[in-house]
């Protein structure tokens, strides 16, 4: 009997096929630019904390080594996600959800006044972080199942409530930054499910009267909602050459190291705000001041152009998802990225509020690196399911 061979002339292992699948329709340049953006994320926080653990100059960066390793292999397992079928389970990530923040809240220990976090041995685990994926899912499943009522002010109401539940909890812990990325993604999926503009403009008015209400009515009467360093965090962006606070120091600071870059930088050796620990937080919240400071306007217009090309081909997979599960899950991930770059950024130059948000692939930190790739890792299976749809 003769056995046929495959077209190719060769057999083809498993193990092969397997790979081959896995890699056709990546979308290569979405991938460039996550690479490029690690690469920068390491080299500057590996010179920029040298001298923060005495004894150990690359603490942090092999700790973030090791958190980038972990979610490239996150990303790829994203990749192979059907979110269509994830949908199904979709009120039983939602109930996981609220039940891992609500043992955070209840029981975790307090870490630079936050409870966050799910100690894991060496490492600690933010549930809030990969929540972000979990909202998105969600989101987008009650789009879809209640499809009739989308334009009601009922289905928008439940969808907000879906959203604020987890939202308030994260901002009771208290974690404002990563609260305020839920309700982006809300925004995001109500915006593509096609919400009518009106009532954008009902939650709005209702949203500003509340952080009028936080920020000075409910405080001027006795009843604060925020603690003080929050308050101070969010006002000091309004006049912080004149804020004697801690808030007002980091941001003189930042603007002190992103101005005295100039062009093209003064180098590693040279980054003196960060390298003297003059500027807190800065491989975390001010890194990007960190990659102005060491490589001037040249180095942070580069990393802004990394970021614009992310992005950019975010939405270009978002516009050619082949199911509209695949187009709001890609359009949530398009604006948590979005919002986290422009207020990480715009805190760093002193025209947003200071929140706590990292900057994506940038900011040391396991739990945002792991849910950030893996945020990526979808879009890159979004993108490949479209690449395997004929025409």
């Amino acid at each position: 009997m003769t056995t046929l061979a495959p077209p190719s002339g060769r057999p083809r292992s498993g193990t092969a096929e397997r790979l081959r699948s896995a890699v056709a329709g990546l979308d290569w340049i979405m991938l460039f630019a996550v690479a490029a953006l690690t690469a920068f994320s390491l080299f500057v926080i590996g010179r920029s904390t040298e001298g923060d653990v005495e004894g150990d100059p690359r603490f942090f960066l092999d700790r973030q080594i090791l958190f980038v390793a972990v979610g490239g292999v996150l990303m790829l397992v994203a990749t192979r996600i059907d979110l269509d079928w994830l949908s199904r389970w979709s009120w039983a990530l939602w109930g996981g959800l609220l039940g891992a923040l609500a043992v955070v809240f209840a029981f975790a220990s307090t870490i630079r006044g936050t409870r966050s976090w799910i100690e894991l041995g060496p490492f600690n685990l933010q549930p809030s972080e990969m929540g972000k994926i979990v909202i998105m899912v969600v989101l987008a499943a009650l789009v879809i199942d209640r499809a009739d009522d989308i334009g009601s002010l009922r289905f928008t109401a439940l969808a907000a409530v879906v959203a604020s539940i987890p939202a308030v909890i994260i901002f009771l812990q208290p974690d404002l930054g990563t609260s305020l990325v839920y309700w982006v993604v809300l925004a995001a999926v109500l915006f593509l499910a096609g919400v009518p503009w009106v009532q954008f403009a009902t939650f709005g008015s209702a949203l500003a009267v509340v952080i009028l209400a936080v920020l000075w009515i409910l405080p001027a009467a006795g009843m604060p909602v925020l603690k003080e360093y929050q308050v101070e965090r969010l006002t000091a962006f309004m006049g912080a050459e004149r804020d004697s606070s801690d808030a007002g120091y980091q941001l003189d600071q930042s603007k002190t190291a992103i101005g005295s870059g100039g062009t093209l930088g003064k180098g590693p050796d040279g980054a003196t705000q960060a390298n003297n620990n003059f500027l807190p937080e800065h491989h975390t919240d001010f890194i990007f001041a960190v990659t102005s400071e060491m490589f001037g306007f040249a180095g942070g217009g580069l990393l802004i152009l990394l970021f614009g090309l992310l992005i950019w081909r975010g939405l270009r997979t978002m516009a050619r998802a082949s199911s509209q599960m695949d187009m709001l899950v890609a359009g949530a991930i398009v604006a948590m990225l979005c919002f986290q770059v422009f207020v990480n950024i715009g805190m760093n130059v002193g025209i947003m509020p200071i929140t706590g948000i990292p900057l994506p692939l940038m900011s040391y930190g396991g739990s945002h690196t792991l849910s950030t790739m893996a945020a990526i890792g979808l879009l890159l299976g979004i993108h490949q399911r479209r690449s395997a749809v004929p025409g």
